[in-house]
This record gives structure tokens, sequence and C-alpha cells, in this order.
């Protein structure tokens, strides 16, 4: 199948909230291996907060397509010289096709285009199997934890107490 990868644009808001919360929250995220309704109530995000990232001039968020459908996304936002990967969503009947591959590339691609000599991203903790993927793909836990802190509902609501862990890849500039 072919695939296009493209920067979001504010039209794309309403398919970018449904595609994530999909693939992360609820019954419909329990048909791929992301999911994370077991440890978290409500959304993943909402189409306010999409659109104040999609306005930030340091934030880019990339679409995966084919020719019908929205099948992935990733945030990138570029902090200095380093670029923080967030939010990297794939619909749950298309994981394991190598979309979440894909989104990684061009996420390493977005970043030396804009002089970034590491990726990083947090984690939650406790999602071992997605840790274990990032690892498999280049990324090292660094050791740092950080708190697991959620600025209000929107963002879900944790059904046990969570904190990240913070993984980074170097680049070749």
């Amino acid at each position: 199948m072919r695939y296009t990868v493209q920067p979001a644009s504010l039209d794309d808001i309403p398919l970018l909230s449904s595609l994530v919360n999909s693939a992360y929250r609820g019954e419909s995220s329990r048909k791929g291996w992301t999911t994370e309704a077991d440890l978290l109530d409500g959304t993943r995000i909402d189409e306010t907060a999409l659109l104040e990232l999609l306005q930030r001039p340091d934030t880019v968020i990339m679409l995966c397509k084919d020719q019908s459908r929205l099948l992935g996304c990733v945030e990138l936002r570029k902090e200095g010289e380093k670029m923080y990967l967030g939010m990297l969503s794939v619909h749950p009947e298309s994981q394991g096709s190598g979309i979440g591959k894909l989104l990684l590339q061009a996420g390493d691609d977005y970043a030396l285009s804009q002089q970034c000599s590491t990726m990083y991203m947090t984690v939650i903790s406790v999602r071992q199997t997605l840790i274990d993927w990032y690892v498999r793909h280049g990324y090292q836990l660094t050791g740092e934890r950080k708190p697991f802190i959620i600025p209000d509902e929107r963002w879900g609501i944790p059904k046990q107490h969570l904190e990240f862990v913070v993984l980074k890849k170097k680049l070749s500039l």
C-alpha cells in the first residue's frame, strides 16, 4: 500500500482527534496494541488542544495517509538542538503494518532538517511493550523519570499512579 506523510493543517483537526483517541482510549483502542484504556479513562486529546499544538511555531504534526484515510500521526516539537516526539498514533486496525516505523523515520528526517541532533520522548513507565518497541527502533532509556501530570481531565483520568520514563535517540547530522 502506498502512504503519504505530510504536515497537518487546521482542517485535519477533527480527523486527528478521532484518530488519536481511537488509538489510545476507549474500546476501539483495544483492537490495537497501543491502548491506554486500562490505565486512563477519558480522552487522550481534544480539538482545542490540537488547535493549540498546530498554532505553535515550534511544533508540527505529521500525518500518514493512504489514498482515502488518515492512518497515523506524530507530534514533533523543536527544543533547541533536540526534537520532542509525542502522540505517535496509528489507527488500531492498521497497527503492525509499518505505519509507526514510517512516522518515526519521518520524525528523524524532520529533526535533521531542523538541525536537531537528538530525538526524545516520554512514555508511561508501565507500558513496557511500547518502551521495548521504541528501543528496537533506536531509542534508549535515559534513567530519567518524570511525574505523570495531566493539566485537566481533557487528557484523561488515571486509574492508578503513573509516571513517565524518558527515552532518547542520537541522530547523525
